[in-house]
């Protein structure tokens, strides 16, 4: 009798034993205590600190927060478009807003990795927008011959419309105007304070900072959307503006109840090939779905439509984003 119960106490002490050894080789493998696991860096390439791209960027990173919690989101600033473009291509972004022609303009440069570039939403116009001290006499694009004119960061969008925009109207940037390099957040106290004659921007509406110069100061808003088809005839990538109204509500201080007849060019949420399928997809429907909470903040924002979102010529749909896009399909 004895024997067997030694025998009976041996085993269970050997399985004791290899539960104590699963137990420790788990709790080594798992995190500390309390710990969170490991989440995904990612980056997201946003623009000014006083645009549009900027304050759409903090929303979502929070959006995310709780909608994708492994996630952790790194936001970039950037000097606009351009400058977006080409760091996602390039992988030092993983995705950012871009406007069309911005990306059209890289794929058609040859631009490094151009054809890795996808796209997970068609977003929300960017409204080009050029403004002028309310008694000046400038009334037309033409009228800034011989002006100081802020024309946008060089890697930005504005810069880019800006530069076709004015060779639209007869005018070359570099010889016919005094360019200024000055992006949002320096041209409204630069035209303020005189020290510049207009400025271009290329934004959603509405733009804070333009909005709160019209607060503090006169201004007007010149008409563009006449110059379209001029902008249509040189091809390529300024094919995809379009004549656009700025409504009188964008800035009333401004507009004093009257309509802007201006261009517009949609903006896309850019990424690549190397983002995966769950990813995508996981960020796209957070964008759809927090298209209230962030246009309360965002105004622009509200204008995302998951209707018409997986138009994003001249890219082509992520894969993860179309599946998305299937399944809230009607």
């Amino acid at each position: 009798m004895v024997p067997v119960l030694l025998r009976t106490r041996g085993r269970v002490l050997t399985a004791a034993g290899a539960v104590a050894v699963a137990l420790a080789l788990l709790l080594w493998w798992m995190p500390p205590f309390g710990e969170p696991p490991p989440r995904t860096p990612l980056t997201m390439s946003t623009g000014v600190g006083t645009g549009v791209y900027a304050k759409y960027g903090t929303l979502l990173r929070k959006a995310l927060g709780r909608d994708v919690p492994e996630v952790d989101l790194t936001l970039r600033p950037s000097e606009g478009s351009q400058e977006n473009v080409r760091r996602v291509a390039t992988g030092e972004a993983d995705f950012t807003i871009a406007t069309a022609d911005a990306v059209e303009q890289y794929r058609a440069e040859g631009g490094p990795d151009a054809d890795r570039l996808r796209s997970s939403a068609r977003l929300y116009d960017d409204y080009i927008q050029v403004v002028v001290p309310e008694d000046s006499e400038i009334e037309e694009v033409a009228d800034l011959r011989g002006k100081r004119v802020a024309v946008g960061q060089v890697a930005s969008g504005v810069r880019l419309v800006a530069e076709r925009v004015l060779r639209a109207a007869g005018l070359d940037a570099e010889r016919d105007v005094e360019a200024s390099p000055a992006g949002i957040g320096e041209t409204p106290e630069a035209l303020r304070e005189g020290r510049i004659d207009a400025f271009f921007w290329s934004g959603g509406l509405t733009t804070e900072a333009v909005r709160n110069l019209s607060k503090e100061y006169e201004i007007r808003l010149l008409p563009l959307s006449s110059l379209i088809d001029r902008l249509h005839h040189g091809g390529g990538s300024a094919s995809y503006y379009r004549t656009a109204v700025m409504p009188a509500d964008a800035y009333p201080l401004a507009q004093r109840g009257t309509d802007v007849p201006t261009l517009a060019v949609a903006n896309l949420l850019v990424t690549t090939d190397r983002m995966g399928d769950d990813l995508a997809e996981k960020i796209t429907r957070t964008v759809i779905d927090s298209r209230d909470h962030i246009g309360a903040r965002v105004h622009a924002a509200q204008l995302v439509d998951v209707r018409t979102a997986i138009y994003t010529d001249p890219l082509e749909l992520h894969d993860g984003a179309r599946r998305y896009f299937r399944s809230v399909k009607p």
